[in-house]
């Protein structure tokens, strides 16, 4: 994402860190731990390791909207949420950040990074979370191929249709 002019949090920050396993999704609430100091990001770290995890991100913590995004690469379908709205969570971690104050962004351009994204990582069908800031610029937290997209289901089988296959063309790399 650096390479790329992605925006993606900092390494290091004053209000915290956030370390997850790299090697795959969250299966656990022990898989993405928020580490309020340097000493509480040493053990995370640690017991990820104890438990078999080698590849391990870390990122600071960065104050501002949680949003949750849905797309599908080249379609005409891109959703955003904001998690605190409807409550809908997996492990709770969104309190964090507190109630969403719906800070004003682009969401043409986190549609347009998250696009940028999918075709970098070969993930033409992806859901990810971002942080809104209170001046309106974002960061890219979290990135995944096929979300549940738990929220916008139905609208997603309109736009790839019933068989999976999309209904328009993607756009080249």
């Amino acid at each position: 994402m650096q390479m790329h002019h992605l925006p993606l949090p900092p390494d290091a920050g004053a209000d915290g860190y956030w370390v997850k396993r790299g090697d795959g999704a969250a299966q656990s609430k022990e898989d993405v731990r928020f580490c309020k100091d340097e000493e509480a990001l040493a053990q995370a770290k640690t017991d990820l390791r104890q438990r078999g995890v080698t590849d391990i991100v870390v990122q600071a913590h960065v104050t501002g909207d949680l949003v949750k995004f849905y797309g599908v690469e080249g379609a005409d379908f891109f959703r955003r949420y904001y998690p605190t709205d409807d409550g809908e969570t997996k492990f709770g971690d969104e309190a964090l950040n507190g109630t969403a104050q719906h800070y004003p962004f682009s969401m043409e351009r986190l549609k347009q990074d998250a696009e940028h994204l999918s075709r970098l990582l070969q993930t033409p069908v992806y859901g990810g979370d971002a942080i809104v800031k209170s001046n309106g610029t974002y960061v890219i937290i979290d990135f995944n191929d096929w979300p549940s997209f738990s929220r916008c289901r139905e609208e997603m089988v309109m736009c790839l249709g019933e068989d999976g296959i999309r209904k328009s063309r993607p756009k080249s790399f």
